[in-house]
């Protein structure tokens, strides 16, 4: 079985860049929740793991951090290093593999955007933040929101951690679901307490703009954010 599915991403990453800085979706929902939640990263030395595009490692640059950015797809490397110029170090790399590129205890944050449920077990992943970030360092990242994508299932069985599979506007992208009490554990076993649990609502796109999801999303969870930090 694959570690992950990254693959969903081999034939569609262009389009998927292409779009990422137009989409409603992105304007008034996904970017302002996460904005809006980020921990203070001036003068912090930073991860962004999964840093698809991009958007996030020039953000953070932006907001005065030592950005390290990493992405399995070599489309996403090359549109994140177009974004950051020589600002920060960007690399190709696998999140399901052991990062031995990046020494322990250099980091002060790592920031993990729409990435994790790629991931069939994240505990591993989450053993590397750990050892990666400095005492009391942070990890702050989001996922889909396990109640909402249970509509997906075929199983119709929250508690169960499964592969699922979503038609997407450019193609077909397979993921994994867990329970919020596995997310919650595996966190706690990798050495994590979390601090901060966030279900982020749309903000109100101009009259001008069509953003049909707005109201769905208004009411439904449709993401997860959370904030937990390195326990010594």
């Amino acid at each position: 079985m694959e570690k992950h599915s990254g693959a969903s991403y081999d034939e569609i990453a262009a389009k998927y860049a292409d779009r990422q800085d137009k989409k409603p979706w992105n304007l008034y929902f996904e970017r302002p929740g996460i904005l809006r939640s980020l921990p203070d990263v001036a003068d912090k030395d930073v991860l962004d793991a999964g840093c698809g595009p991009g958007f996030y490692s020039q953000k953070m640059l932006e907001l005065g951090a030592r950005v390290t950015s990493f992405d399995l797809n070599p489309v996403f490397v090359q549109r994140t290093l177009e974004r950051t110029g020589e600002r920060a170090r960007v690399l190709q790399a696998d999140l399901a593999e052991p990062l031995d590129f990046l020494k322990d205890a250099s980091f002060d944050l790592v920031v993990c955007i729409l990435v994790l449920h790629y991931l069939r077990d994240w505990e591993p992943a989450l053993l590397e933040f750990k050892r990666i970030l400095r005492p009391d360092g942070l990890i702050f990242f989001s996922t889909h929101h396990p109640f909402t994508d249970l509509q997906l299932s075929t199983s119709a069985d929250y508690f169960a951690t499964e592969l699922l599979e979503d038609e997407w506007d450019i193609g077909k992208v397979s993921f994994y679901r867990r329970p919020l009490s596995k997310i919650s554990r595996d966190l706690y076993h990798a050495g994590f307490l979390i601090e901060e649990l966030l279900e982020p609502q749309p903000i109100k796109p101009p009259d001008t703009v069509t953003f049909e999801a707005y109201e769905k999303a208004m009411k439904t969870p449709m993401r997860l954010l959370i904030r937990a930090r390195k326990c010594v």
